[in-house]
């Protein structure tokens, strides 16, 4: 009988879970005084319930870096550079998958280990394409001329509008969240959201509903749709034995003749600074995240690595058709999210009036007066007078 239970919370879907189920199993045979047990919760519900809530019950946490701002303002959560080993931690930084490893790191703290990594990047269905002697789109009116084919699928829910406007604006000139009077220049805004325009007025309306497994399953598990120009990636997809029909992964289009940036994902993994058992927490998050584990269990499990040995490793991109070759350029020239305290409020509403914008319920000024009005609020809750 384990003397010590850890309990870790982690999200719904076989990426999110798998990996650290086994790691946790063989874990607990290397150190049999030690068992870690999982639970998990959908993707809405990392929205929908304040992470600090969860660090009084959880030991470990599976956490999006934008929380960082929140782990520095409520320290909930140890910060990882007071208790790991600086060469440790100078290793992971050296092998972090684009700016994965930075993203945890705020107010000089790292608050998380980049245990996951991920940017949207297109993906499609190889077959299609070969049965019909097509090319796979790589600019963006031979992406609108599939579209009006009724062949794109794109996730549309709000924060999915979101995470894509960053790109667009970044494309037009413009990064967004430079300084605290407006979110993005209003010519540059609304060209941007223009331009999203122009294909999402062409998708199928149930795209609105879906997310990026939502979109990843239905490619894989129909012959409807042959493309997604930027959805958040899921290697698992590419798997032979996933899904009916395995998608493959590739580079974004080019707009405006640059190649489209996208914004980073991931997750990390924190240590509660209310567990009861920190020294064991650590270990295992070490253990989690290190070369070793990640290049082997983690990502043959179905997991999509935080460490770039793991992302070079033969074996992980013979199991994944090269999903991570396909798409660590994407990850390496990725967008980081502003992590101060009080996006992550920005970030749950201002995906609501693009979406409204891209349906066409109200105009792209209109949107962008809404947005500006969230940033404004989201300000106001952060004392750090740091939007990064």
């Amino acid at each position: 009988m384990a003397s010590v239970i850890l309990k870790g919370i982690t999200w719904g879907h076989s990426r999110g879970l798998t990996p650290l189920l086994a790691m946790s199993q063989r874990y607990t045979e290397l150190h049999p005084e030690v068992s870690i047990h999982w639970d998990i919760r959908s993707l809405q519900a990392f929205a929908d319930f304040p992470i600090e809530k969860l660090t009084e019950t959880y030991d470990l946490l599976i956490i999006d870096h934008p929380w960082v701002g929140c782990a520095a303002a409520t320290n909930c959560v140890l910060p990882l550079d007071q208790y790991l080993d600086a060469a440790y931690l100078e290793n992971q930084l050296e092998n972090s998958v684009g700016n994965s490893h930075l993203s945890y790191y705020f107010q000089g703290h790292q608050w998380a280990l980049a245990i996951d990594a991920a940017t949207p990047a297109a993906s499609y269905r190889p077959d299609l394409f070969a049965k019909a002697n097509q090319q796979v789109p790589n600019h963006w009116e031979a992406l609108l001329d599939l579209a009006r084919a009724g062949k794109v699928a794109v996730p549309a829910i709000p924060i999915d509008c979101l995470m894509n406007f960053y790109s667009f604006c970044i494309i037009h000139g413009k990064y967004p969240f430079t300084n605290q009077s407006s979110l993005i220049d209003p010519e540059i805004g609304c060209r941007a959201l223009e331009t999203m325009k122009e294909l999402y007025s062409l998708i199928d309306p149930r795209f609105f509903e879906c997310n990026p497994i939502a979109v990843a399953e239905l490619m894989s598990s129909t012959n409807d749709y042959w493309y997604c120009p930027f959805a958040y990636g899921y290697s698992n997809y590419a798997r032979d034995g996933y899904a009916q029909y395995p998608l493959r992964y590739t580079g974004t289009v080019s707009v405006l003749g640059h190649q489209l940036r996208t914004t980073i994902g991931g997750t990390g993994l924190s240590v509660s600074a209310h567990s009861k058992h920190p020294e064991q927490a650590l270990a295992f998050a070490q253990m989690a995240v290190s070369e070793s584990w990640q290049s082997s269990i983690y990502v043959q499990h179905g997991g999509q690595p935080g460490h770039l040995a793991a992302w070079k490793n033969d074996l992980a991109n013979t199991l994944s058709n090269d999903y991570f070759k396909q798409v660590l350029p994407l990850m390496e020239r990725g967008y980081t999210r502003p992590r101060y305290n009080g996006y992550l409020y920005f970030q749950d509403h201002a995906g609501d009036p693009i979406q409204a914008y891209l349906m066409g319920k109200i105009s792209a000024s209109d949107a962008l007066e809404q947005m500006n009005e969230l940033y404004q609020t989201s300000l106001t809750m952060d004392h750090s007078n740091a939007l990064v």
